[in-house]
């Protein structure tokens, strides 16, 4: 073929190709959209192509533009479905099996991110019988960009909730639609877009961002790929070089500690759970072995067996009977090794750790389940095992996480998402801000307007969830970051449309990872019921601190949301509440409940100006709810 005639047959191609309709990912077969509000389809095709959509024996047309941009506005639909959708320019695509309900952008953190499959041993029975077409999720991808908002984001598809898919899903979101579902009849479309660890400033709009000056900043430094290409490459040689060391000079590997017939008679013992910081090796980092030999009857041989190790920090390797069994890499999962029916044998069998600490405590977290479980019998793993080190490291430097930059989320993961209709958002997030608490209900005031800008659906509901309860509870009252977060996120309810789920009673002191997702889902749920789909009279939240008045040395406490009436839950006096006088020194309190009042006091305090109620990182024991069960926010009655 001569080479003006290859060329122009190249150019022909190059053509084609341009003029090929092409729709972002969200507008796809399976897609929910939006009931009762103008939609949205848009897409890109050649400059000036004209495009026709069928909808619903319905034609519509536009004309893309010189770049090949295109919008097509559809009519408000009812809710209903399944049904088709044609778009024809200079190539035809067909979506099937679309829905129109109700669309709700989930996002935040990790707790949001939480997916069932991580929470399989939780919810083994919800997950079996998981199978309703009518609840769909679209998994956004996760990605960053400091440049540009994206017009589409990399990947995803809609997928209804069945044995296959249902793993995959929120499980913060998957409880809430089940039962929003449940209540309305009404098809319900998930856009998961979070990721664990991000920050609130990271999903917030570059322009929306100028207001906070040193965030903004921080992020025109990330816009220059060589300087990421620099902190990827440095962060990466310092861990490989750390953990090469590691597994290089590790006397246990060395050795064959793994090894079922090791002569481990020379190593110290331990009580696990426990840290090592805590016996008399002293608190280092790098490898320590554990070792613990178990009898095991010839009733659990021959079946599958399930190993529980709690939770581990920071990772962990995993052997029984000298075979390699499963190991987790960071600290957070709980550790679950599903073993095959071959590896347990009658009598003594070992089991062996290998713990990789990196920085701070290593060891096994507390009031965790450590234990080997078969289908009918448990043996418990508590109590003493034998350890020794198998190299001892100075801390690992931590790493620089550059997806969790400000602004670089929105552009990537929510940007694409704006043109979509939604009904509106759900938010769990705040635990990678509350070391800096003080901006906090300004950046969230901050982020929800401008997602509210940028979809051009006036307020749109955003419903939240507040801190969980977290960390060791402490004996005094003091002061705690996490409480502080949690009342810029009280706060945050003066912005118009927006509702907060309190879940101090369903976390977990030794996790920052709650597994009771349910209870999360079914009371933004409760939330949206009453806020969003007008069930008025719905009680649908706990008690929230409105006023106080000084009588004397006792302080008269009002709420808002007192239901049908406030009580003390599993107790007869109410607790974690502390009373200041003006030196802001605070003593635990009395506190009683008088009709929809709580009167505070402490013979401590003759001169009360403040009262604190569950402030702490871990409010143990706080106990006022209405009489509904739903609990109290944390509060303080200063400005």
């Amino acid at each position: 073929m001569k080479k003006s005639a290859l060329l122009f047959l190249c150019s022909c191609l190059s053509i084609a190709v341009s003029a090929q309709i092409r729709l972002p990912r969200l507008i796809s077969s399976g897609m929910v959209l939006q009931r009762d509000v103008e939609l949205k389809i848009w897409g890109w095709s050649s400059a000036n192509e004209a495009i026709t959509l069928s909808f619903k024996d319905k034609i519509y047309t536009a004309k893309a533009d010189g770049a090949g941009n295109w919008l097509i506005n559809l009519p408000k639909q009812k809710a209903g479905g399944p049904f088709a959708m044609q778009l024809k320019g200079n190539n035809e695509i067909t979506l099937h099996d679309i829905l129109i309900g109700d669309v709700w952008v989930c996002s935040g953190q990790s707790n949001m991110e939480l997916w069932m499959g991580r929470l399989k041993y939780t919810y083994a029975d919800e997950i079996a019988s998981a199978n309703n077409p009518n609840i769909r999720q679209f998994l956004v991808t996760d990605k960053y960009d400091f440049n540009q908002p994206q017009k589409d984001v990399e990947q995803g598809s809609w997928l209804p909730v069945n044995q296959k898919s249902i793993a995959e899903f929120s499980g913060v979101a998957y409880f809430f639609a089940k039962e929003i579902y449940a209540t309305y009849k009404v098809p319900v479309g998930l856009i998961n877009a979070a990721l664990g660890g991000s920050p609130a400033e990271a999903w917030i709009s570059e322009e929306a961002l100028k207001k906070f000056p040193a965030y903004y900043n921080e992020a025109q430094k990330f816009k220059d790929q060589q300087f990421i290409q620099q902190i990827e490459k440095n962060d990466k040689y310092i861990s490989s070089t750390w953990y090469n060391y590691l597994d290089q000079f590790d006397e246990g590997h060395q050795q064959n500690w793994s090894a079922a017939n090791y002569n481990d008679a020379g190593w110290k013992q331990m009580n696990v759970p426990g840290y090592w910081a805590d016996t008399d090796a002293g608190n280092f980092n790098g490898a320590v072995w554990f070792r613990k030999k178990i009898s095991v009857p010839a009733f659990m041989t021959g079946k599958p067996a399930k190993l529980e190790l709690g939770r581990i920090v920071d990772a962990d390797s995993v052997f029984i009977n000298g075979q390699f069994v499963g190991s987790t890499g960071y600290q957070y999962p709980p550790r679950r090794y599903e073993l095959p029916s071959t590896i347990l044998k009658e009598g003594n069998n070992s089991i062996v750790v290998r713990v990789v600490s990196n920085s701070g405590k290593g060891g096994f977290v507390p009031d965790k389940q450590y234990e080997l479980t078969t289908a009918t019998d448990t043996i418990d793993l508590k109590g003493s095992w034998k350890y020794h080190t198998g190299i001892t490291l100075q801390p690992l430097p931590g790493s620089t996480f550059i997806r969790w930059k400000p602004t670089g989320l929105y552009n990537a993961m929510i940007a694409p998402l704006t043109s979509y209709a939604i009904k509106g958002a759900l938010w769990y997030q705040g635990e990678s801000n509350a070391d800096r608490p003080g901006d906090y209900a300004n950046l969230m005031q901050t982020l929800i307007e401008d997602w509210r800008a940028k979809w051009q659906r006036g307020n749109f509901p955003f419903l939240y969830v507040q801190l969980a309860n977290f960390m060791e509870a402490k004996s005094m009252p003091q002061e705690s970051a996490w409480a502080a977060l949690r009342q810029q996120q009280l706060n945050n309810l003066s912005i118009p449309n927006t509702a907060m789920a309190v879940i101090i009673d369903i976390g977990k002191w030794n996790d920052i990872h709650p597994e009771n997702k349910k209870d999360v889902g079914y009371r933004l749920a409760l939330l949206a019921r009453k806020n969003v789909y007008g069930e008025k009279s719905l009680v649908a939240s706990g008690p929230v601190y409105q006023s106080m008045k000084v009588n004397g040395n006792k302080v008269v406490l009002s709420f808002n949301n007192t239901g049908s009436g406030l009580v003390e839950k599993n107790s007869n006096e109410l607790k974690q509440f502390s009373i200041a006088g003006p030196d802001k020194k605070f003593v635990w309190a009395n506190a009683v409940i008088r009709g929809n009042t709580v009167i505070v006091w402490s013979d401590e305090i003759n001169n009360p100006v403040t009262v604190r109620y569950g402030w702490a990182d871990n409010p143990e024991g706080a106990n006022l709810y209405n009489r509904e069960g739903l609990p109290a926010s944390p509060f303080t009655t200063d400005k």
